[in-house]
């Protein structure tokens, strides 16, 4: 089954279009990239063109564990977190894009399929409040706006890298 086999319209295509729209505008930003310019860090941060694909692909897909089991799913070893930024030896920037483009697809399978209004509760942590629960439609635009500030953070590191923009 793929996305475009269910009619999607209303709400749910609104928010399939934005988030389409972000990691659309994130892919463009790596194109024509070698794994080494990807893998390059142009700023001060620890942030590189491929690790951001890597950690974008990882949230969307954690994220979306969630909406299905629940808060057990957005377990991650604490030690991976600074990983999930950069890339890996032996990993390629074609190969974290195939990697998005699957997770994106499952998402996108998911969203035709769910009831926005279930709610999970978030798990324990200091950035959310004690008790506090999220829909489908919020962890859904939270994985938008997590896309969207990180193709932000792609453009300037493009830029940064070799002068390209996604736009302007």
């Amino acid at each position: 089954m793929t996305v475009t086999d269910l009619p999607t319209t209303g709400e749910r295509a609104d928010l399939l279009q934005s988030l389409a729209l972000h990691r659309g505008f994130l892919r463009h930003t790596v194109g024509g990239l070698t794994d080494e310019q990807a893998a390059r860090r142009t700023t001060v941060s620890e942030l590189c063109l491929g690790g951001l694909i890597k950690h974008v692909a990882g949230v969307e897909e954690r994220w979306l564990r969630f909406v299905v089991e629940g808060p057990a799913a957005m377990h991650a070893d604490p030690d991976s977190w600074t990983d999930q930024f950069r890339m890996s030896a032996g990993e390629t920037l074609t190969g974290l894009l195939d990697r998005y483009a699957d997770v994106a697809q499952r998402t996108d399978e998911l969203v035709v399929t769910l009831d926005l209004d279930v709610t999970r509760p978030l798990p324990s942590a200091p950035w959310f409040p004690p008790g506090a629960r999220w829909s489908v439609r919020r962890v859904l635009l939270h994985v938008i706006a997590e896309t969207a500030q990180h193709a932000g953070h792609a453009d300037i590191i493009r830029e940064a890298l070799d002068g390209q923009r996604t736009m302007g």
